[in-house]
């Protein structure tokens, strides 16, 4: 597949489309392909794509990791039910959380969700479905940061040199990899997406794992849901290309009913970008920090201190890990 980069403002959304529903079709010929579908923009993006081209030959799953922000497994069924396409929910909340148990470092976890999602969920439903290809959202920024070194993306495979045919039984198609986001939002666009699709804030495959620094256990995936709900429905009017909520691992001094308490921290991240190469926080009125931590503090007892982000990509990343 073509690699050299389209910008933006030199893509024509619908010859691109043509080239890629056409190119899809060729690669899968009469075979059957699947696609994991997490809601976001890449993946809707390339499910339309393969939607186009397959049609009923395209499988289209959503894996519940147990890591997904609140009620998001059902919201992104019924919103591609619009669209004329079904989705099927696989409950994989068990492995996941098995793979992730007792893991601090990043990268590992990382390559655990990576090897639990690709090997084990997905070589599982390949079996069982005998699609011999995979569609997925990779795009520009994912492989530049993964071969850079700067953080592994979950979705980069055949570039790291791992044979997907012999490692887990199928053939990766990225469609989207010559475009960075703004290219994606206009090819969502112009696929038929609905505005919170196509308008919709990043999301990271690993998802709510990935702000968590620490171990990552149901108990804290909750715990970062409930911020996470609370960040972005605070901050819908802030415009933000990327808002988050992270737990951090250590205990901090605090308050409760006039009583010391060791709490949890979260630190709350609010970006401005175009394609996510660069980033910088987001100017946000005092008042509204204030709200943002009272709530957050006052809605999950567990926390006790919120703080804000305000370092700019580089040198800091827009996830946490």
């Amino acid at each position: 597949m073509e690699t050299k980069e389209i910008k933006a403002e030199e893509l024509d959304p619908d010859k691109f489309i043509e080239e890629k529903v056409e190119e899809i079709r060729s690669i899968v010929g009469d075979a059957k392909a699947i696609v994991a579908l997490s809601g976001g923009i890449d993946s809707s993006a390339a499910t339309m794509l393969g939607h186009r081209g397959l049609g009923d030959r395209l499988r289209v799953v959503f894996i519940d990791n147990g890591l997904m922000r609140d009620g998001e497994p059902e919201q992104v069924a019924s919103t591609f039910k619009e669209l004329g396409v079904h989705v099927e929910i696989i409950d994989a909340q068990e492995e996941f959380f098995k793979a992730l148990s007792g893991i601090t470092d990043p990268e590992e976890k990382r390559e655990a969700i990576t090897q639990t999602f690709y090997k084990k969920v997905f070589g599982r439903l390949v079996r069982e479905s005998g699609a011999r290809f995979l569609l997925q959202g990779t795009i520009r920024t994912d492989i530049e940061e993964t071969m850079a070194g700067i953080k592994r993306q979950h979705n980069i495979l055949e570039q790291l040199g791992i044979d997907t045919e012999k490692e887990y039984g199928y053939k990766v198609i990225e469609p989207l990899r010559q475009l960075r986001k703004d290219g994606v939002r206009k090819i969502a666009k112009a696929l038929g997406l609905p505005k919170e699709i196509y308008d919709k804030m990043p999301f990271p495959g690993p998802a709510l794992a990935t702000r968590i620094i620490g171990e990552v256990t149901p108990e804290k995936i909750e715990i970062v849901r409930k911020a996470t709900t609370i960040v972005e429905r605070e901050l819908e009017n802030a415009h933000a290309f990327q808002l988050m909520a992270i737990l951090h691992q250590d205990r901090v001094t605090g308050m409760r009913n006039g009583k010391r308490a060791f709490g949890l921290q979260i630190e709350v991240r609010a970006w401005d970008s175009v394609d996510a190469t660069k980033a910088t926080p987001t100017i946000l009125h005092p008042n509204t920090l204030r709200r943002l931590g009272d709530r957050i503090t006052n809605e999950i007892p567990e926390v006790v201190s919120v703080t804000y982000n305000i370092a700019s990509k580089p040198p800091s990343t827009m996830e946490a890990i």
